[in-house]
């Protein structure tokens, strides 16, 4: 995680292809209207590095910030437009009092849903994403960086297309399978699967927040334009982790 910046304390399911992302929102997602995405931000929007978490669009993420500079980013995004840029940090980056990490490109923007302001002057965030977008020219280092941002396009697709619904439907159909077999290995009670009306979309960014892999490899799938072949692709390593079955946990015997 970037520096001053930490999720929630989230129980963490055993079985592969669960991250402790999709646990603290149990995969939901809000719709985001596309008419709150263009033209984009109209001023430079603050950046919020993250070392081991990406977002994406509609889904939404638990997040605290206890990092003195990037309390006073929360503070001053939220007397603005509520919005700021999660990006994914680059490795390598030795924390500084007055430095900040690299960080790739592609990144999501997202609005505060619910701030809470704790004892200790940190902020509880729960964030939503709301689109793709490319950072550009850094306008500001300090305290926290701010940057001009690009709204990516993706390619078009409907959601009434017969092949999308099959795509839809194959996709609920196996991330309730995960779904079912975390909370079994967790011992809790599996979360609801997505709503009837959640977009294709909503879908594949709630499979994406869950699955198992490392930052970078969901960084890849973020920055792919086309909505259908992130969820292929999603969907297929989803199957994947399933037929390979739960991941030991350091100390458990080996098995025969």
């Amino acid at each position: 995680m970037g520096p001053g910046a930490s999720l929630r304390s989230i129980p963490r399911s055993r079985w592969t292809g669960t991250s402790r992302t999709c646990w603290s929102s149990w995969g939901r997602t809000e719709p985001v209207p596309d008419a709150a995405l263009q033209p984009g931000p109209r001023h430079a929007v603050p950046v919020l590095p993250l070392a081991d978490v990406v977002l994406f669009p509609h889904a939404i993420l638990p997040l605290r910030v206890t990092d003195l500079r990037y309390r006073t980013l929360v503070r001053d995004a939220l007397s603005g437009e509520r919005t700021v840029a999660l990006a994914l940090s680059k490795p390598g980056f030795e924390p500084g009092e007055r430095s900040h990490p690299e960080v790739f490109p592609t990144a999501c923007l997202a609005r505060f849903q619910d701030v809470a302001w704790l004892p200790d002057d940190c902020y509880d965030l729960r964030l939503i994403g709301l689109a793709r977008v490319r950072l550009e020219r850094r306008v500001r280092e300090h305290p926290y960086p701010s940057a001009r941002v690009r709204v990516l396009p993706q390619e078009p697709y409907t959601e009434d297309d017969p092949l999308v619904q099959l795509e839809r439907q194959a996709s609920i159909r196996v991330f309730e399978r995960l779904l079912n077999a975390a909370a079994a290995a967790a011992g809790v009670a599996p979360p609801p699967v997505p709503d009837a009306d959640a977009s294709y979309e909503a879908v594949v960014s709630m499979m994406c927040m869950c699955l198992d892999v490392e930052a970078g490899e969901k960084l890849g799938l973020l920055e792919m334009d086309s909505v259908i072949e992130r969820g292929k692709q999603v969907r297929e390593r989803i199957e994947r982790r399933l037929r390979s079955g739960p991941r030991p946990e350091p100390g458990d015997p080996p098995s025969n």
